[in-house]
């Protein structure tokens, strides 16, 4: 069992500080989901954590299974376990999906060490097969001309076989229609279970409907101010987050 600690993270773009001293504990097998009104620093946190240079971690700390990561650059911090699922995937034109992911994995290898290609082939074509995605996807360029359930569902697939101890997934239903949804959905419970933990970031209920989380956390204004389980999230859904603002001002007061 892996455990995901953030403790007291402060985190700032340029002068601006946006998250706040945010402290959360993910421990592997959990689903843990963060909602809160825009601007708030949802996104902020999911990519700093993953080490973004733009997002600077001015105090606290991040630390995997009791280590800090902070010192590490972002590809350092993917080989220790975080994976970062984008709002809006980049686009890589010439490049396809199989040798994208074939270089990904060469990446997390000893120097030296060489990926054998036929076991890469039937472990990609295997956990493809699990997530009911059709082989001849893997030819086509990463993402280039891509819908927005097709880039998700190739997010699914790098993380499947990447397989991180933790997954970050920035407003992952961001722009996908409800088939979209379910397909992105489903390729989430499928990995699911004791070897990965999921920090959940969404603004919407609908999404918690299919990925069902253990604990649901509101964030404003950088922190988390709220949390409880997935009947908070339809709480949320029915009050908006009006009433959040004012018990935080009444206990202010």
């Amino acid at each position: 069992m892996s455990q995901l600690d953030i403790i007291d993270l402060h985190v700032s773009i340029g002068e601006k500080p946006i998250v706040k001293g945010l402290t959360l504990t993910i421990h592997s097998g959990e689903v843990h989901a963060i909602m809160g009104p825009n601007g708030t620093g949802k996104s902020t946190l999911s990519k700093a954590i993953a080490g973004h240079p733009d997002y600077g971690i001015t105090s606290g700390d991040v630390l995997i299974n009791g280590a800090s990561i902070l010192s590490q650059e972002a590809d350092e911090r993917a080989r220790a376990g975080i994976f970062l699922a984008f709002q809006y995937p980049s686009e890589i034109p010439g490049v396809s999906i199989a040798n994208f992911l074939r270089a990904a994995q060469q990446a997390r290898m000893a120097e030296g060490e060489e990926l054998d290609a036929s076991a890469y082939y039937k472990r990609l074509y295997s956990k493809m097969d699990l997530l009911k995605i059709d082989r001849k996807f893997t030819s086509r360029s990463v993402n280039d001309g891509f819908s927005g359930g097709e880039k998700k569902r190739c997010e699914i697939l790098q993380m499947a076989m990447l397989e991180p101890k933790f997954a970050l997934m920035d407003e992952t239903d961001s722009g996908l229609d409800i088939d979209a949804l379910r397909i992105v959905a489903d390729g989430v419970n499928t990995m699911r279970g004791p070897n990965l933990g999921v920090l959940l970031i969404t603004h919407y209920q609908r999404l918690l409907d299919y990925i069902v989380p253990d604990h649901v956390h509101v964030m404003y204004d950088g922190r988390i101010v709220k949390s409880g389980d997935k009947s908070l999230a339809l709480e949320l859904e029915a009050k908006g987050y009006d009433w959040i603002k004012k018990e935080l001002a009444a206990s202010a007061a």
